[in-house]
């Protein structure tokens, strides 16, 4: 699952811990590219997310879902690549809404962001746990539960959270380049031992319009979380062509890459019985099926790979999770300690410790509870996460065309109004779908409470945040005006702000 990348390096006294050293110029395509996709984590997404969707949703057509969701998120990237020209804050969708719809609205869309990350970030412990447990017991005897094995990543993750250490991009990229190399070896080998005839049918759009199609998008949108951080390397890069460039290959790549591989799995089972085998075997899927053909060599690198890049991404969403907070501590938008900074190390401490301890109360609870921790824990949280995604990509996109639609006449019609039209209306479309099929993709019966209440969590944050930016404009009229400034915001000086 794609986790976001590290920021730059900061220096602690800094005014706000601003970088104060860039690379101007110093990253052409391929670098950013490798930066955009170098927490991505394919097989994470293959092995974890994809068997499970087709055992909840029972439906087979998750290849055509991700090209869908490929062609939608390259429309939005049309007009938001061209917003991120005239932002001072390109790396958070709170900050593209608040320049489009206000402020009050920007806060609503951190406070969800916030709960979108806190899931992404939380839910991996379950497959961690669930992954790590079957490696470590041919080793010693017997797998130890899931929970153990989770606590020891938590562990890991709360101690670099708070000295600041991060996964070096250069290992990331190694790890995804790995992933890529096992998922191409492991497809070719679904495709030379197919169950029957092999066909595109699971392809045909028209698969989206039936039950359980908008339960695939959303799953579908769980490969492209972070698509859009290119941005964040604008001023590193060779030419003004670079991070669109790199922008539209990170969402073809990742689409080509997803649909080839869950379309490889319906061919290793058979379409008819994919659901069925999925749900025999869960996360094994992938690795079962290339244990047929492969051997069993092929089989434990896949799965100690697993390892490591789910571990990879629990790092970089933990440090992402807790440099957000800490921006909208800064900010105000959260108490003033997130906003506090190491002076030693230059880490978010109090938003990372906060991070922590929320990550220990889910895994504890879920462990207390007998939570299956990957049909459950992972995939529940990983999806409903995917979902306040799609939510929060919408208002951009609305975010986008409102911001053009106020004069601003340079940029290209097609840029400012036709592809961001188009793929506003693609968005909600997607996230109407998605609401119509929640009981399918929680998998659980349609009277159930989950059923509206997991979707309500996100607007729910949202009006939250918006009557909280509300009574900042009325008593605190200079942190008001910061809403949506990010590093800018500790060291701008500010009037008082009513709009």
């Amino acid at each position: 699952m794609p986790a976001s990348p590290t920021p730059p390096p900061v220096t602690p006294g800094h005014p706000g811990h601003l970088p104060v050293a860039l690379t101007r110029g110093g990253r052409g395509v391929p670098g950013v590219l490798v930066f955009t996709l170098s927490a991505a984590a394919p097989l994470t997404v293959v092995a974890g997310v994809v068997p499970i969707a087709y055992a909840v949703t029972g439906a087979d057509a998750l290849g055509a879902a991700v090209l869908a969701i490929a062609v939608v998120l390259g429309l939005f990237s049309v007009g938001y690549l061209a917003m991120s020209r005239r932002m001072t804050h390109v790396g958070a969708f709170h900050a593209y809404v608040a320049r489009g719809l206000g402020r009050p609205a920007g806060a609503g869309a951190a406070w969800a962001a916030l709960i979108v990350r806190n899931l992404l970030q939380i839910g991996l412990y379950g497959l961690v746990g669930a992954a790590t447990a079957p490696v470590l017991g041919r080793w010693f005897g017997g797998p130890p539960a899931w929970w153990l094995m989770a606590l020891a990543a938590w562990a890991l993750v709360a101690v670099l959270g708070v000295t600041g250490v991060t996964v070096d991009r250069t290992v990331l990229a190694v790890l995804l380049l790995a992933e890529v190399a096992v998922l191409v070896v492991f497809d070719l080998g679904h495709l030379r031992h197919a169950a029957g005839t092999v066909d595109l049918a699971t392809f045909s759009p028209a698969h989206l319009a039936t039950p359980g199609g908008g339960a695939l998008l959303v799953v579908a949108a769980v490969g492209f979380v972070g698509f859009e951080s290119a941005v964040l390397l604008r001023e590193e890069s060779r030419g003004t062509g670079t991070v669109p460039v790199a922008t539209y290959l990170a969402v073809g790549l990742v689409g080509a890459l997803l649909a080839f591989s869950a379309w490889t799995l319906t061919v290793a089972t058979g379409p008819d019985r994919v659901a069925a085998v999925a749900g025999e075997r869960g996360v094994d899927l992938l690795f079962t099926l290339a244990g047929d053909h492969l051997g069993e060599g092929a089989v434990g690198i896949g799965r100690m790979l697993l390892v490591a890049s789910a571990l990879a991404a629990l790092v970089s969403l933990h440090h992402s999770t807790a440099r957000y907070a800490f921006a909208l501590g800064r900010e105000r938008l959260l108490p003033a300690p997130f906003g506090e900074a190491s002076p030693r190390t230059g880490s978010p401490r109090w938003a990372s410790v906060a991070q922590s301890v929320l990550a220990f109360l889910v895994i504890a609870g879920c462990a207390s509870a007998g939570v299956e921790p990957v049909r459950h824990f992972f995939y529940g949280a990983t999806v409903t996460g995917a979902l306040g995604t799609l939510l929060l990509t919408t208002a951009t996109s609305c975010a986008v065309l409102a911001f053009f639609a106020r004069g601003v006449t340079e940029e290209h019609l097609w840029r400012r109004t036709v592809a961001p039209g188009l793929a506003t209306v693609a968005l909600v479309t997607v996230v109407v779908l998605a609401l119509a099929d929640v009981a399918v993709l929680l998998g659980v019966e349609p009277g159930s409470p989950l059923r509206w209440a997991v979707p309500a969590v996100f607007p729910s944050a949202a009006v939250a945040g918006t009557l909280w930016a509300v009574l900042l404009r009325s008593r605190r009229s200079r942190a008001y005006a910061r809403i949506g400034l990010g590093p800018e915001s500790a060291a701008a000086d500010l009037p008082p702000a009513g709009g």
